[in-house]
């Protein structure tokens, strides 16, 4: 997968796509990556990039020249055969939320180009001809869309095959399952010591039958999840049997975050 990402201040990215597992991915051939100024597309001595909006009103608002110049270098637009250009995502606040499922869905993308939002956004005309994608993050507004960015990169790297071991995406919070696409948040997770601060270890994780474990695990999540994200679990009718039967369960109880941690195999 290749990402190319726009930017006004492309040295905000730099030190990320040369770190830790994506600089890993790169050396091993599985992403690559490309930093474009968007002020090398100005065509002032001043590199202007930013005008006064029309109709008034406070803040600048990026120029639509150089930005789809820029775009249109990076094979964002239609392409001159009429097929369409690269995926190109506009990160903004009043964009579709960003999830895992989307996530995943970008990452099946040979190509994408990410343009960083700064000011008060880009002009509507660039964003018709040549976006494909408004994403949001979150209900909040950030003054730099480059953080914005870097957290799509983030999330949508690490799903291409071979970047990141399969098993260790298995369990991980808002993974699907069942029928209905419906995630859980991951259960709580510990390490050695098994005494810390007179906290230990809930027994279960250190007996080495993993049966229990599993359904510790499952519990767990499940707690979690009702105490933080219901609306996780409003399509419940997806979710397998067992998960429901815990549901049921858990709710019956008033389950709190906490999750029981004595041997979820006795008989109650």
């Amino acid at each position: 997968m290749k990402i190319t990402v726009l930017s006004l201040f492309p040295e905000i990215l730099r030190g990320f796509f040369e770190s830790s597992i994506m600089a890993k991915a790169v050396e091993r051939g599985l992403m690559s990556y490309e930093l474009v100024d968007i002020r090398g597309y100005a065509t002032d001595k001043h590199r202007k990039c930013d005008d006064e909006v029309f109709g008034g009103g406070a803040g600048m608002l990026m120029l639509p020249g150089p930005a789809g110049a820029a775009l249109e270098a990076a094979g964002s637009g239609r392409r001159p055969d009429g097929s369409p250009g690269a995926r190109t995502v506009f990160v903004t606040p009043s964009g579709r939320l960003f999830n895992q499922a989307y996530a995943a869905e970008l990452a099946r993308e040979e190509e994408l180009v990410l343009f960083c939002g700064r000011y008060e956004g880009l002009d509507q005309r660039i964003i018709e001809k040549y976006v494909t994608d408004e994403i949001s993050i979150g209900d909040y507004v950030l003054s730099s869309g480059e953080v914005a960015a870097l957290v799509l990169v983030d999330a949508i790297y690490r799903l291409v095959p071979g970047v990141i071991k399969g098993e260790s995406l298995a369990e991980e919070s808002f993974s699907p399952m069942g029928e209905g696409g419906a995630g859980l948040l991951e259960y709580p997770q510990y390490t050695r010591p098994a005494e810390y601060a007179t906290m230990r270890v809930p027994e279960v994780l250190t007996s080495g039958h993993h049966a229990n474990i599993a359904r510790w695990r499952l519990e767990a999540s499940l707690a979690k999840t009702i105490a933080y994200r219901p609306e996780l679990l409003a399509p419940a009718a997806g979710l397998p049997e067992e998960v429901r039967r815990l549901l049921r369960k858990l709710c019956a109880e008033g389950s709190s975050y906490e999750p029981d941690t004595e041997d979820p195999g006795r008989a109650d």
